[in-house]
């Protein structure tokens, strides 16, 4: 209980601080395809031993592949380009994970196990959200920019598509550190919910990326509660929390209008 506290807490700051920048650019689809293209990476991990962590990155560079190859076909959208590719691979981890062969550990890779995590994971999750924080440090003029106007971002110097190729990569990133701590059907909660509600709370950036750091946090940590209190799934239950912290949000911007930082 101890490690999943620590857990949450640091996937409140990093999924609460990329979060917002995920919903600013309108990627929350892409938040929730990634989690569920690198699914055959985590099951084959999980089967051969391998670290998560390993399965996870290999999934992730083989449903990019696999994109890349599917919206070259010009007869199709990227939107159900991404929509095939991403469903297929899903549907080929199910596949994976529900054959003889897989251990029952398999099916906390769709649901998490944030109360299983060992002191490792937490040194992992620790560096990787790090990482998340100074990359976001280092571009935070170029999202701005990028996020705010991008029709006019390469005339002020700031070309849009390197800085979406990072993003996406923050993106994934963020995804590595949360998939094994609530899983692959939940994670998208932690990156969304949190930061939607503090959109609605805030209009400057870093405010708004504090809050849903906050938000995330406190969130994860009632959800931990209620898991222990009530012996209900840990993730599900902080993905619910998380969930009920936005609609709380959309009521309250309702009730007290123009409250916002």
């Amino acid at each position: 209980m101890r490690r999943a506290l620590v857990e949450v807490v640091l996937l409140g700051i990093a999924g609460g601080a990329i979060g917002c920048w995920i919903v600013l650019n309108e990627l929350s689809y892409g938040a929730e395809s990634l989690p569920h293209a690198m699914f055959p990476g985590l099951v084959i991990a999980a089967l051969t031993g391998l670290p998560l962590l390993v399965g996870g990155s290999a999934g992730l560079i083989a449903a990019a592949l696999a994109i890349a190859a599917a919206t070259r076909t010009p007869l199709i959208g990227r939107d159900s380009a991404i929509a095939v590719v991403v469903t297929g691979l899903f549907g080929l981890g199910v596949l994976l994970a529900l054959s003889p062969a897989s251990p029952q550990s398999v099916q906390s890779l769709l649901f998490g196990d944030i109360l299983g995590v060992t002191g490792g994971d937490l040194i992992v999750a620790a560096g990787l959200t790090v990482l998340v924080l100074g990359t976001l440090r280092l571009l935070h003029m170029r999202l701005l920019v990028v996020s705010f106007d991008r029709t006019s971002s390469r005339s002020l110097g700031v070309p849009s598509g390197p800085t979406d190729v990072a993003l996406l990569a923050l993106l994934a990133v963020s995804v590595l550190i949360a998939v094994q701590a609530l899983g692959n059907l939940l994670v998208v909660a932690l990156l969304i919910a949190p930061a939607a509600a503090a959109r609605l709370l805030a209009r400057r950036m870093l405010p708004m990326m504090a809050t849903a750091a906050a938000l995330a946090i406190v969130s994860g940590i009632a959800g931990l509660y209620v898991s222990y209190h009530l012996r209900t799934a840990a993730g599900a239950s902080i993905a619910l929390a998380m969930v009920a912290v936005y609609l709380l949000a959309a009521v309250a911007v309702r009730v007290v209008p123009g409250r916002t930082t």
